[in-house]
């Protein structure tokens, strides 16, 4: 890490550290949503700062089970798909049945026990376990969705995938020898900076970038356009 990085990125005595908290659309490769912290924040506190949107699924990993978060996207109209704390206190509401062939073992409607859970997520979850044989593995999801089949709830949480690959692929591509700056923001516009310049495949240096986008701001020209000079590819627009 870069020095000065300890006044807000102290994570063990003599080891600075940030933690990269991300939200990818499925719908295309480019983080929609980054937080950064130092690396003793919880996960969950990134959930505080997520852009929610009526209708959207949003598929996390156990780290971000906080029942009082998850009941704050609820009555935002939007929908989560997680895995179950292992410790999780719960009772059956009902069951519906499933067909074992496609890997689901049970699909049922539950109420949190305990009264912390209660009081933090008062409505019915719906709990699915799923065995995948590939991996020899069972895993056990909760939504707050009640519409979709359980196998397509499964198959979502699966496109999860996604955010792993983006890290693997940030780990090892993304090279950052030298933080410009060490503040918070200074931090999250070179990581930024450092993305587009990735995914692009620009020459231009970071320094570069950044100047460019200074000047462009306010602009509506699209990054694309702004940083290669070239016109944006319009999908909605046929060949002439």
């Amino acid at each position: 890490m870069a020095e000065g990085l300890q006044r807000w990125a102290k994570f063990r005595k003599h080891k600075d550290a940030i933690k990269l908290h991300t939200l990818i659309d499925l719908r295309g490769s480019i983080p929609c949503f980054i937080r950064i912290s130092s690396g003793k924040v919880h996960d969950v506190n990134a959930m505080d700062d997520l852009p929610l949107e009526p209708g959207a699924f949003y598929v996390m990993d156990r780290g971000y089970v906080d029942y009082g978060r998850l009941y704050a996207l609820n009555q935002s109209k939007a929908f989560f798909i997680t895995r179950a704390k292992r410790n999780m206190n719960w009772r059956r509401l009902s069951s519906t049945p499933v067909d074992k062939l496609t890997g689901l073992r049970s699909d049922s409607r539950i109420m949190l026990n305990g009264d912390k859970a209660k009081k933090d997520y008062p409505q019915s979850l719906r709990r699915i376990t799923y065995y995948d044989a590939k991996i020899s593995k069972r895993f056990v999801f909760l939504t707050n969705n009640f519409t979709l089949p359980a196998l397509t709830i499964a198959q979502l949480y699966k496109a999860r995938w996604r955010v792993e690959l983006f890290f693997k692929w940030l780990k090892q591509n993304l090279r950052i020898k030298t933080f410009y700056g060490t503040s918070p923001n200074a931090v999250k516009t070179q990581i930024w900076i450092a993305i587009i310049k990735k995914q692009l495949a620009l020459d231009r240096s970071l320094s570069e970038i950044l100047q460019i986008l200074s000047l462009t701001l306010f602009e509506k020209t699209p990054v694309f356009t702004v940083l290669t000079d070239q016109i944006a590819p319009n999908p909605e627009q046929g060949e002439i």
